[in-house]
């Protein structure tokens, strides 16, 4: 598995992560079995939130993990706070140092590598938040913070009243959500593409050595579905097959391998549960596209240069 450096630091972290949201559908032997082989494919890395499954999530991998042969020590393990489902975004102390506890208790856990939070909450006391990371860092619950769908300006706030670097900002990236490129090669144009929705983060992230965490990353739309072996993109399919059949993997692969090629060296997480997909989008990691082969999926996806 490639590996990458995390953040700021000298710390390297697996180029890809198992994300768990979908745990709460699984019995805890399958549960045991999606997570042996996220690590044996070199995945040492678990990305969670404490509304998956509404906790349910958090359970079984605890339930799981208390049960294998791993080491903690050996694992990266990371979860997501501040969405109260229905009702808010809630960026209090209060709440954070309450979900942290939960988020331990469910998973089993004395403490979590890092904690994310989880969507932009538009009453964010910077202050408040600093306070909070400041408690749960001194007790040793959590070793480093990141957040989750923030615009630079927000990332660039918050960080300014943290004694903790971010490390992570996790955004949605895939060949069907391409946006965050898009307008940097349509620069002065006025067409679609040429908006710039996410405020520069992954140029941002690259000067300031801050980690991206694309999630959905064989996604179109919001959670509308995969792309892969859709009937609905057969021309980028027909490029995925052309490209796994050449470098003898699965369609997964590719498109991992995709994310993987920009230099920005960004973090994917892998969201399926099972083990045969885990396996193939890990091969993903070690291809290097060529840059003509990046760009003719990057095409294939429905993309267009100026």
């Amino acid at each position: 598995m490639k590996r990458i450096k995390m953040g700021c630091t000298t710390l390297s972290i697996p180029a890809m992560a198992l994300g768990i949201m979908r745990m709460n559908q699984k019995s805890v032997p399958e549960a045991q079995v999606a997570i042996q082989a996220a690590y044996d494919a070199g995945i040492n890395f678990i990305d969670s939130a404490d509304i998956y499954g509404s906790g349910k999530s958090e359970e079984i991998f605890g339930q799981a993990f208390s049960q294998m042969q791993i080491k903690r020590e050996e694992m990266f393990i990371q979860s997501k706070t501040g969405i109260v489902p229905g009702k808010r975004y809630d960026f209090s102390k209060e709440h954070i140092l309450h979900s942290v506890d939960e988020i331990l208790e469910r998973m089993q856990l004395d403490y979590l590598d890092s904690l994310v939070l989880h969507r932009p909450d538009a009453l964010m006391d910077p202050e408040e938040v600093a306070e909070a990371f400041d408690q749960l860092q001194a007790a040793g619950k959590v070793r480093f913070f990141g957040v989750s769908n923030f615009d630079t300006a927000q990332f660039k706030l918050l960080q300014s009243c943290l004694s903790q670097r971010l490390m992570f900002n996790q955004l949605q990236f895939s060949l069907k959500h391409t946006g965050m490129i898009d307008f940097g090669m349509h620069m002065n144009m006025v067409d679609k593409p040429s908006v710039d929705r996410d405020s520069q983060f992954l140029d941002y992230a690259r000067l300031h050595k801050v980690t991206v965490q694309a999630w959905s990353p064989f996604q179109y739309g919001m959670f509308e579905g995969t792309f892969i072996d859709n009937d609905g993109f057969p021309k980028l399919n027909q490029e995925l097959q052309k490209l796994a059949d050449k470098y003898e993997v699965g369609k997964n692969a590719i498109a991992a391998a995709w994310i993987l090629r920009h230099p920005a060296n960004i973090q994917m997480l892998v969201g399926s549960m099972n083990p045969q997909h885990i396996r193939d989008s890990a091969k993903g990691a070690k291809i290097r596209l060529t840059r003509q082969e990046w760009y003719d999926l990057y095409l294939a996806a429905g993309n267009y240069l100026p």
